[in-house]
């Protein structure tokens, strides 16, 4: 593969990644596309500034698909600056952590007979189904009311599955275990998976 065919590769592929998670930052990029050190990577999304949109978040500069990205990459899901980027970054920042699984899907709809979640993604481990929930400024009593409902899909199916939290107070992974007694998972905070 030529220089230049390698490049628009390589901008498509990180199009393509931010089509799949909405918004990344630049360290997320660089490590999911094997930039290699800070100035690569800002090289690269230099070049690529006429499909990105970007905004300071925490210090970090988060990228999405601005108008010509989208178009490039031909989605139409409109994304700007949001108050709710943490979760996404966190939402990322779990998958890279668990080994990139194929088969992610973000805001996935379940329903079991009158019992449906959106939850935050899901994947298959295994055969598996592995519903992720990302706690970041969440009420715990929507929390808890949530971890009801997937209790309540347990009792409606025989199919197992497994609930992944992600939350970034530490204090609350011990409630998070006692709420979800019953339901097999796992609970992680932010720091164990950065």
């Amino acid at each position: 593969m030529d220089r230049r065919a390698f490049k628009q590769q390589r901008q498509e592929d990180i199009l393509l990644s931010l089509k799949k998670f909405d918004y990344l930052t630049r360290s997320q990029i660089q490590i999911i596309h094997d930039l290699k050190g800070d100035r690569n990577a800002n090289r690269v999304l230099n070049d690529m500034a006429e499909y990105l949109g970007t905004f300071r978040h925490e210090g970090n500069i988060v990228y999405y698909l601005n108008k010509n990205g989208r178009e490039r990459i031909q989605h139409d899901v409109i994304r700007k600056k949001t108050p709710n980027i943490q979760h996404f970054l966190v939402r990322n920042q779990l998958w890279m952590h668990l080994k990139r699984p194929h088969s992610w899907q973000n805001e996935a709809k379940i329903k079991v007979g009158d019992t449906s979640i959106v939850c935050d993604a899901l994947f298959n481990q295994k055969g598996v189904t592995v519903f992720v929930e990302v706690d970041i400024t969440q009420p715990m009593i929507n929390n808890r009311k949530k971890i009801d409902r997937y209790k309540k899909i347990r009792e409606l199916t025989d199919q197992p599955f497994h609930v992944v939290w992600i939350t970034e107070i530490e204090s609350r992974k011990p409630k998070l275990t006692e709420l979800s007694a019953g339901l097999t998972g796992r609970i992680y905070t932010l720091n164990e998976i950065i």
